[in-house]
């Protein structure tokens, strides 16, 4: 397996990041996933990363205080900004995978056409929408401190390369 190559964010005020987990990019790691969403579900959902979803990523700065998400690009590109506004902008596409601790913000800058993801979270792990609207904070900052680690890596399906980063 390619190795992933993590980015820390700092808390903006607005979005909290995680205090403790990097994202964590896989360049190139599908190859193969181009054009075949059904296949990466299906990978997917044998690591125990679960409820996995095909669509693009949303156009405004979000989060998810209570899951850990997995994003593989299946087709097109796109340019995304993680960690909030001043936050780090990266370009993925087909093939690239992030994985995304609770916390951490995420928005679609700009894609092509035909950009397309799949989307998953560990087993277990129900998410929800942040955006750092006033009134959130109190209770968002225990969801992240309280997220359990997935048990494996989604994409290997091994303990590695995530829980390098993660433990």
């Amino acid at each position: 397996m390619k190795e992933c190559r993590p980015y820390f964010f700092d808390d903006d005020g607005t979005i909290p990041n995680n205090p403790s987990l990097p994202l964590l990019v896989y360049p190139g790691v599908l190859e193969s996933a181009e054009g075949d969403p059904g296949a990466v579900k299906r990978l997917l959902g044998r690591h125990k990363w679960k409820g996995a979803w095909v669509n693009g990523i949303y156009s405004y700065p979000h989060y998810h205080s209570t899951a850990h998400e997995v994003l593989v690009v299946t087709g097109g590109s796109a340019e995304v900004q993680f960690g909030g506004t001043q936050g780090e902008q990266m370009q993925l596409g087909a093939g690239d995978a992030v994985v995304i601790p609770a916390g951490v913000g995420h928005c679609r800058i700009s894609s092509s056409p035909g950009f397309q993801v799949v989307g998953a979270y560990p087993e277990g792990q129900s998410w929800d929408l942040c955006t750092g609207r006033s009134g959130e904070r109190s209770r968002i900052l225990k969801n992240i401190r309280s997220v359990p680690l997935p048990e494996r890596d989604p994409l290997s399906g091994e303990r590695e390369p995530l829980l390098r980063y993660w433990e």
